[in-house]
């Protein structure tokens, strides 16, 4: 078997393993917050710094679960897209660097919230007032790195994973389209009209990240030998086309025989 198919195999299936762990996330996350502490109820800087005293072990930990650790997994997956999805090099490589920019916007919100959260949690004690006037100035800024207004660069990279897996066949056509709807509800949750449309992001792409887990954690290494040699034969024939229309259209190139009487001579010249 070959050696670079197998590595891309288990490539593939620890990516697998990734986009499950993602699923795992959301679903952990989303009653958290929307029950457990009930974040998006709270009205005013005062009432989130309460929750933040009250939750601060708990919040530490989801925040450290779903933005942190989260962005490091979803890289990994976004890498291993990147690789799976090769035969449509422009769309895969712009899909890549956005989901890898996503991943690192994720990361940074994560430690600002947490970081910021423990500051405001100590100074809490002393001085509620300030407390409360510390995270008016930190919460927006973890809010805009984890794309608090809306999921434009989430919902981007799943279009554009989405479209070059519609093109190379890498993955399930059906997959495909349930990813070209999620980014599309992504990108138009950033207009403030259509701001719910996050919830249909973020519900539908639980369904995708364990649909997409499954798929590649099943991926063996004979498919990603015949993937290779697919992307190799389109690679020789998209090269080899414009050499076989030089060789057909050009100059005709003279061709010479040797005769020791006359010396070098040209075919062409009779």
């Amino acid at each position: 078997m070959n050696p670079e198919a197998l590595a891309n195999a288990r490539q593939q299936r620890a990516g697998g393993a990734a986009a499950l762990y993602l699923a795992a996330a959301y679903l952990v996350a989303m009653p958290y917050f929307l029950i457990v502490v009930n974040w998006q109820s709270l009205v005013g800087s005062a009432q989130k710094v309460a929750a933040l005293v009250a939750n601060q072990n708990s919040m530490y930990a989801m925040y450290l679960v779903t933005y942190v650790v989260f962005g490091i997994v979803l890289a990994a997956l976004a890498l291993a897209l990147w690789k799976r999805l090769a035969g449509s090099p422009g769309i895969a490589a712009v899909g890549g660097v956005v989901g890898l920019i996503w991943a690192c916007m994720l990361v940074a919100s994560g430690l600002v919230f947490n970081y910021g959260a423990a500051a405001v949690v100590d100074l809490y004690d002393k001085s509620p007032a300030q407390a409360v006037s510390a995270w008016q100035a930190i919460e927006p800024v973890a809010q805009g790195l984890g794309s608090g207004q809306g999921e434009f660069l989430g919902g981007l990279w799943v279009l554009l994973v989405s479209l070059a897996a519609l093109r190379t066949a890498g993955l399930p056509k059906a997959l495909n389209w349930l990813g070209i709807l999620i980014g599309t509800a992504g990108i138009a949750s950033v207009i403030p009209v259509l701001r719910g449309a996050a919830y249909v992001f973020g519900l539908l792409q639980i369904v995708w990240f364990i649909w997409l887990g499954i798929v590649m954690f099943r991926t063996r290494a004979s498919e990603q030998s015949q993937r290779q040699v697919g992307l190799v034969a389109a690679t020789n024939a998209s090269t080899s086309a414009p050499l076989e229309m030089l060789g057909s259209t050009g100059p005709e190139t003279p061709t010479f025989t040797a005769d020791p009487r006359v010396g070098a001579r040209s075919v062409n010249d009779g």
